[in-house]
Formats: C-alpha cells, structure tokens, sequence
C-alpha cells in the first residue's frame, strides 16, 4: 500500500479532526498507522507514548530529558508522585507507583479501544475502490507533499485532515493565496445576505477568493457574490464530494466546480453530521487569511468558525448589525470583546487581510460641497451672513470677525458665485441657495 492508498484508508477510519490518529500518523506515517490498526494492538512503547501526549495528569512534570525522543514524542517515566486527578483510582504497584499505574493502564485501555474502533472499521475500507469512484465523478484527491496541497493547513497540527478529495477546475492552493472566509447565520435576514453577496462580490472584483461552506444563508450569498464576479471561490463540505447538502444548492455548486472548487475531507459517500460540520468549520479558517462573520446568533454555528480563526492566529472581522436583530448579537459579541475587527466592506477586509501599508481602505468621507472650496476668509463672511433681512458691510464684519476690507473684496466673489444678493438692507444669502450648496 502506498501513501496514497494509505491516506484513503485513513479518511474511512478516524473521524475528520481526529487527533489521536492525527498525532500518531504524524509520529509513525499513514501506512505504518494503517498497519497498526489492521495488527488490532499497539506495542508498549506506543501505548506509553499516547498516555504521554494524551492523558498526562494536572502537574505531572512530563517525560524526562533523557527519555524525550525515545519512542516519539512521549517518554517511558518511570517513578511515582505525580498528582493523579480526582476520581481516578490508584491500582498496582511496581516502579511505576500505584497512582500512575492506575493512570497510565486507564489510557491504555482507552488507546486500545480507540485501535478497535478504527479496525472495525478497517473491514469495510477499500482504498482503490474509493479512487475510482473518486475519479469517476471528476474529483482528484491531493495529500501534503502535492503541488495543490494548501501548506496553511499545517497550522492545524494533529488535526491537520490525511487527505482532501477535491472537485472544480480551480487550483486550491492559488485560490487560496488570498482568501477571506465569509460565513454566518444559515437563517439569515436579507440585510446578511445583502452585506454577504456584496462582500463577496466586493472581494472577488478586487482580486481576492471567498472561502465558505456552501449552506444556506450567508454562506450560499458569498459563493453568489464571488461567482457573479467571476472570482474563484472555495467550498469545504461536511460531507462527501459526491454528495450535495444541501441538496437545494445543487446548481450553486455545479457553478462552483465551473469557477472554483468542492472540498471535502470526509470519504466519498459521507453524509454530514453535526459534528462534521463543526470539525469542517476549522478547514475553512484555516485555508483563509481571514475570517468575516456577517451575521450570527449567539449560538450560530459561525462562531465556531471565528474560534478556530482565533486559534490559528488568523484576522478575525465582524460586520456590525441592528442592536435590536438577535441575528447581529453573536457578530456584536466579538466586537465587544475585542475578538473582531468591525468591518463594513470589502476594501475594510482586504485592509485586515493584505498587505500592510499596501492593502489600506480609503477613509469614509462625505459629500464635498460647493461652500467646502471657498477660501477660509469668504467661509467666515458666508457664514455670518443673515438669511431673511440684509446686513450692511461693517455688520458683517463684526459677525464673521474679520476686517471690513476683507468683507467688501469678499462680497463680490461671492454674489458672482450665487452665493449671496444685495438687497434694500444690505447684503443677505440667497433664498433659493441650499445652506450647504
């Protein structure tokens, strides 16, 4: 069995995320983990190593310097005196201490029936059977070492995923150079998916990819955005690539494989879980440079996202909403406590994801008006003319405190300008002038 064929077993036997098996492929390689679990038990020195890496008590000093590398990254230890957590019993006597015995064989038995679980699983795996159906509907798997293999995601450490089955014409790693995450509530309100479509629209215009996950809702107006602009735009699904959920987003997802790509860490024939969605959620911060919320509940499935953004040091941007909408108070939530950066638009994104110095939003500004362009001293005098009864020069000189000889060179630009007309009086502003024109 090669790496390839190795790294299929391995997405039919541990669930995605899991990093029991992510930690030992790391430590042994996927075709020795495979093998592992086809013999049904793991030798001593790696049962030791998953109590080390997976178990150790609240103030156990951890292995010894001269054990470190023995088997990994655990240690054999030996001796007793580490604090053994409440409610775990002591047992057995030895070197090793009755209350770390006790510990340590819990472990064992625990890492021997997590082994079991995936030989159970292991009976019904067929790696080559899933390669051809994987390239009977057009999808091509990618492993790390691949040229399209997105290296962000060895950010996730033992969680990182075996392998990924993806389906589109895009190149996932290039479209994934600069990406931002656009997610939120799947209930959303048309104000979320208004700002959602925009943003992912304002995103794909300025050259940047949308990364999301393909439901309802926000996530669906984002792809919208980015495909109507022609922007490539990433899908990570909790499922299968062969299966659509949901379903109603088949024609959205047709689109996608046309401009972007499908990706799905999870066996062909995979149906989601709610537990897969929440593992896949880190997928899709991590692929990113940065994540928006556009609009979550403060149980919305979004914000799982944001925490693995966080995590993985990654920018993390919300989008203010009505201080009234339930839908807006998770997004208000991580701009209160300071998780999120308040976003508005695009170009206030590609500001917290680009280049520094390079990639700035312009200030809001607002209207520039006629009277703005006036030189300081016509301001004054315009300013402190009436607009009802005239005033005479001097009057107007006092009001707008300036000299008489400035009011009278003033008062004719201005009158020429439209600005103000002489009448009985003296001098006024025009009637039908706006006050700010």
């Amino acid at each position: 069995m090669n790496d390839r064929l190795a790294r299929l077993t391995l997405m039919r036997l541990a669930e995605p995320g899991d990093t029991a098996m992510g930690a030992l492929v790391a430590l042994r390689g996927p075709q020795a983990a495979v093998a592992l679990v086809r013999e049904g038990a793991a030798d001593a020195d790696l049962t030791r190593w998953f109590a080390d890496t997976h178990g150790r008590p609240a103030g156990d000093p951890g292995p010894r310097d001269e054990d470190a590398g023995r088997y990994g990254r655990g240690s054999d230890r030996g001796g007793g005196g580490a604090d053994v957590p409440d409610g775990v019993s002591g047992g057995g006597s030895g070197a090793d201490g009755g209350g770390r015995a006790g510990w340590d064989g819990r472990l064992a038995a625990r890492f021997d029936r997590m082994v079991a679980s995936w030989a159970a699983r292991l009976r019904t795996a067929d790696p080559e059977r899933d390669l051809a159906e994987g390239e009977r509907i057009g999808a091509r798997l990618v492993i790390p070492g691949d040229a399209e293999w997105p290296s962000q995601l060895d950010d996730l450490g033992d969680s990182r995923p075996h392998a990924l089955w993806l389906h589109g014409d895009a190149d996932l790693r290039f479209s994934c150079l600069r990406s931002v995450a656009v997610v939120g509530s799947r209930a959303a309100t048309p104000y979320g998916t208004h700002v959602a479509a925009e943003l992912g629209a304002g995103l794909g215009e300025r050259g940047w990819g949308v990364v999301s996950g393909g439901a309802y809702g926000i996530d669906g107006a984002a792809h919208r955005g980015a495909l109507a602009c022609e922007a490539p735009t990433v899908v990570v699904l909790a499922c299968g690539a062969d299966v659509a959920y949901p379903s109603a987003h088949q024609q959205l997802f047709a689109a996608v494989r046309a401009q972007g790509v499908l990706v799905s860490e999870s066996p062909m024939g995979a149906h989601p879980t709610r537990p897969r969605f929440l593992v896949r959620n880190r997928l899709i911060a991590a692929l990113s440079r940065s994540t928006v919320v556009v609009e979550a509940a403060v149980r919305s499935g979004a914000l799982n996202t944001a925490g693995h953004a966080v995590v993985l040091n990654r920018q993390l941007a919300a989008v203010p909403g009505p201080v009234t909408s339930d839908a807006s108070a998770g997004c208000h939530r991580l701009i209160r406590q300071g998780k999120a950066v308040c976003v508005t638009g695009a170009e206030e994104v590609i500001e917290l994801a680009g280049t520094m110095g390079i990639d700035l939003a312009p200030e809001a500004r607002g209207p520039v008006l006629p009277r703005d362009r006036l030189d300081p001293e016509s301001r004054k005098v315009v300013e402190a003319m009436p607009t009802r009864i005239g005033m005479g020069p001097a009057t107007i000189a006092v009001a707008a405190g300036v000299d008489l000889e400035t009011v009278l060179s003033c008062l004719g630009g201005l009158a020429a300008a439209g600005y103000v007309e002489r009448v009985s009086q003296g001098w006024r502003l025009r009637a039908d002038r706006p006050f700010g024109g």
